[in-house]
Formats: C-alpha cells, structure tokens, sequence
C-alpha cells in the first residue's frame, strides 16, 4: 500500500492483539470512512480509510497488522452434454429411473458465491416450498439484496442440489441435477454483479455459517472462488477463517482455481492454487473434463485447473479432482453472464425432445467453480448417511476412495489462440485422483488424526518428497498410508514412490527444469508479492 496518495481511500483489514478491547476498535473505527465488517472470528475489522490515515492506526499499540482487504472473484466459464453429475455417482444412462439411496436430505450446505435465484429446481422433492432456507448479503453497500445478479452462485447451488425438475418428463433425453437434490442450502452472498467481492465479504459470510450451524445444520460449505496467494497461511485472513470453521466441524470445499495454462513464471502452470485452497486444511478441487460421454476411460485435466504445489507453504494440491467442465446446471436469466455470454443458455433440445432452441432454465460454465460443488454434495451425501463423521474424517475417505489416474499426458488445444497445453497426472495435478462418490459412501474407515494436506520439500537435487506430520493421518499406519491415499501412478521419478524415494523426478513436462530450475516455485518468487488481478471467465472448448 506504498505510494498511495494521503487522500486516495483504501479498503484493510485491521488484526488487533489478543486482549484488545471495544477501545481499541472504536479508536480505529475513528481514522474510518466507513466500518464494512466486525470480523469477530479473526479478531479484526474491515475498514474503508484514507491512505493518510494508514500511519496513524499503525501506531496504535494495540494494532497487530494491517493488510489489503483483497478482491476475490469466482473461479468459473458448444453444447455438449458432460454428464459430471452421473459421472460422480457412477451412474450408466442419462436418463436415471434412480439414482441411489442418498440424497442430501437434512443436511444444511452454504454456497458462499454471487448468490442463489429461486429456482423450480430448488424446490424440495418431497413437496413444499424452497430449500434455499437462509440469505444474506456481506456487500457493503448491498446488504439488503441476497439475490443473484451474477448468475455463478445460481449454477453452483444447481450442482449441489438441483432436483432436475424442469428437465424431467416424457420428453426427457438428459436429466439436469446436482449431486445432493434435496440437501437444504444457505444463500451467503459476497460477489458482486461483476463476480467480484473481497476477502472481508468472505470472512463475514463464513462467521455467520458457524453462528448459523447448529439452526440449519450447516455441515458444508462451498467455496467456488479464489485469488492469489500473497502471505503464508498462518497469516492469510481467508485461510484463518476457513479454519475456523473446520475445527468448527464444518466441511470446506474450494475451488483450487483456473489458472493451470498460467505460464508467467516459467512452471508450466505449477504453484497456481488459488486462496484459500492453499490451507492444509480444507479440500481443494480441480476440474476434469468429462470428454462429453459417460465412461471415465476418457476423461482427463482440464488444462485450466490449477495445480500446486501451494506457494510459499508448499502444501501438495489439490486434494482431489471432479468434473468441471461444460457442465450443466441452473441459469439466472438476464443476470451478467446471461446477458454477456447467451450463447451458453442450453437450448431445450439437448435435453428434451423438443425443437425449441432455448431455454431460460440451464446454462453452461466450466472451471474448478463447477467442480468444487460436485465435492460439496457429495459431501452431503456422506453427512446424511453418517452424520457422526468429522470433516478430517470426511476428507480422509474422499482421498483415499478417488480413482487412482493412470500417469498420462494429455493435450487441450485452445480454440482461439491455437495454444497446445500439455497436462499429466501427476500428484500437484490430480491430487488424490478422481472423486468417486460411491466409493466414498461404501466406504466405513474413520480417521482418527488430522487429514491436513501435507507439506512437500525439494531436496536440492531434483528430489521432492511429503513431509507428513507424526501425528497426520497419512502417517498413521496401513489404513491411511500414502501408498493407499495417492497410489503409485500418481508420482513421477525412478524410484520408490513414498519411502525414501522422491515424488517428483525428471519425467515428462514436469521434470526439474520445467518447475523447479527457475526457483519460482521453491524460490523467493514475486507470485508472492503481486498485485491481484481479476480472474475472468475461462474454460475449454
């Protein structure tokens, strides 16, 4: 915040030391324009201030730090059917008779996003009125307006749980629906009409879910969003809240981001997890791409996801990858992307057998945006059939469920730019591997330690290896052993895959040079200090 002008208004998010009082935020709240959120949960507010006045709240000795209250934006962008939904519940025809025996019921998750639309398709199966129970705006100056003038938290929340309502019938082809379609859903808004918001919003929106827990039994929450990472977890106010909320026993899911074609710093996409997917903590999610077909033997990474592993801390991520792109689901008519993009309204002939050419009803939009709620409802389905299992426990069982990726390159060719991007299954790629939801639901191991995402380490000599805590899950025995979470195709190199060998070798694009020989992943890159820009609608064609 250096170079500012005195008169020129900033938005920060002001740490105050333990044991600071009402004096202390009433004395900064002075120096303030304007106070946008109590950040009680991290023992701080969010204030809009002129930058002349920055010097003066630093000197107040009971002020522990002051950061930009950052932008954060969704992480989302023909007509092919992807068939995720049936894809992650393994089913084998795009016209389900059934589907399985969970179905979100009683289970409470929040969509943290540009809000939800009341939608036909969020009505509850089992008669009544919405399942959208609880909305709330953490936008300054929008703080009376839930709904969703964006139209990417709409499409979110119809992956979690849409019911497929207005694409079920005698002329159905494809049925539309989410994972969990008749979970309940709790509408926090932080995103703008523009898909923009700020790291205070999120903060806000994610203290409120924990108030909010017990009295909708929010046992979820979803993240489709993300920005770049600027500090080391421990410090990064998104990641403390999103902590807080696990230890709260609360799931969180986010988008790992769209930034894996990203090649500025020389790493072929590498180090690009957004925050706060970066905390070891949370279940991170990259996008697959379903190829258009119901078969897995096809799909493959979606060459925008964004791989780890995470800056600065180096955590191994993502967690694990689901389907992401060109994925089907709710549509806010005459919302932003709506009006910007109409090309992507699903015309009703995709679905149905009738020979009109739109419909106001699905959209299509690709991106980890999509795949994060795929995790999420699965998720719910988990919760529903054992309500007694811990988030650690819940992500313990996703990883080690996900199908193991064969080690295999793979190809996405950019329809505009004719960019050829190359992408492998490797562990900061697919993580764990590919989301299987009825693995996860089969599945009765418990974890009985951490599920933190471990931290990995380069050794000098083109080696890297997982630094798995004594007391993680992964190092607790045969159950959770890292031979069983991550499998042997998942790592690179020529030699024994978790023990003493390394995970990263020299194959492929991602050998030492490609990643590791610039420092800008293990070095003292500028990824960490730049200023955050805009993340647009992106995906493949």
């Amino acid at each position: 915040m250096a170079n500012l002008a005195p008169d020129q208004t900033v938005d920060v998010i002001i740490r105050y030391k333990p044991g600071a009082g009402a004096a202390s935020r009433a004395r900064s709240a002075g120096h303030a324009l304007r106070l946008n959120h109590d950040l009680w949960l991290l023992g701080s507010q969010a204030l809009t201030i002129k930058a002349g006045e920055l010097a003066a709240l630093a000197r107040d000795p009971d002020v522990e730090a002051i950061v930009p209250d950052r932008p954060i934006t969704s992480t989302a962008t023909s007509m092919v059917p992807d068939y995720g939904w049936l894809t992650v519940l393994g089913l084998s025809t795009p016209t389900p008779t059934s589907t399985i025996a969970y179905d979100g019921s009683g289970i409470g998750v929040a969509v943290i996003d540009s809000g939800i639309n009341s939608d036909n398709d969020l009505s509850s199966v089992k008669g009544g009125g919405s399942r959208v129970v609880y909305a709330d705006c953490f936008i300054p100056n929008e703080k009376k307006d839930p709904s969703d003038r964006y139209g990417h938290g709409t499409h979110v929340a119809g992956i979690v749980g849409g019911n497929g309502k207005q694409s079920s019938g005698n002329n159905l082809k494809y049925e539309i629906r989410g994972i969990a379609p008749n979970v309940n859903l709790i509408n926090l808004r932080v995103l703008d009409e523009n898909g923009t918001g700020r790291d205070s919003y999120v903060v806000a929106a994610i203290q409120e879910a924990i108030s909010l827990q017990k009295q909708y039994n929010i046992r979820v929450i979803n993240l489709s969003l993300g920005r770049p990472v600027y500090e080391t977890y421990l410090w990064d106010p998104l990641c403390q809240a999103v902590e807080q909320a696990w230890q709260a026993g609360i799931v969180v899911v986010v988008a790992a981001g769209n930034d894996g074609r990203d090649n500025s710093a020389g790493t072929n996409g590498y180090g690009t997890i957004a925050a706060p997917g970066n905390d070891p903590y949370v279940i991170t999610v990259g996008a697959m791409n379903t190829g258009g077909t119901l078969t897995r033997s096809d799909d493959k990474i979606a060459s925008y996801s964004s791989k780890g592993p995470s800056l600065i801390d180096h955590f191994a991520k993502p967690d694990l990858v689901a389907p992401g792109n060109r994925i089907f689901s709710l549509q806010a008519p005459n919302q932003y992307l709506h009006k910007n993009f109409p090309a992507n309204a699903v015309p009703k002939y995709v679905y149905t057998t009738q020979t009109a050419s739109s419909a106001p009803d699905y959209y299509q939009l690709s991106g980890t945006s999509m795949a994060t709620p795929m995790v999420s409802g699965t998720v719910a389905l988990m919760l529903q059939k054992d309500p007694t299992l811990t988030p650690d426990q819940v992500k313990a069982r996703l990883m080690k469920t996900a199908q193991k990726l064969p080690p295999v390159l793979s190809f996405a060719t950019d329809p505009v730019t004719g960019i050829v991007y190359t992408s492998e299954n490797d562990l900061f790629t697919v993580g764990a591997g590919y989301l299987d939801a009825q693995a996860a639901l089969a599945n009765t191991d418990r974890a009985s330690a951490p599920a933190l995402s471990p931290a990995v380490t380069a050794d000098g000599h083109g080696g890297v290896f997982l630094v798995t805590g004594a007391n993680a899950v992964w190092g607790t025995g045969a159950v959770w052993g890292t031979n069983a979470v991550w499998g042997t195709n998942a790592v690179w190199g020529t030699n024994a895959v978790w023990g003493t060998g390394a995970v990263w070798g020299t194959g492929f694009v991602s050998g030492t040079n490609a990643v590791w020989g610039t420092n800008a992943v293990w070095g003292t890159s500028s990824w960490s200090d730049a200023e955050a820009l805009p993340i647009t609608i992106n995906g493949e064609q």
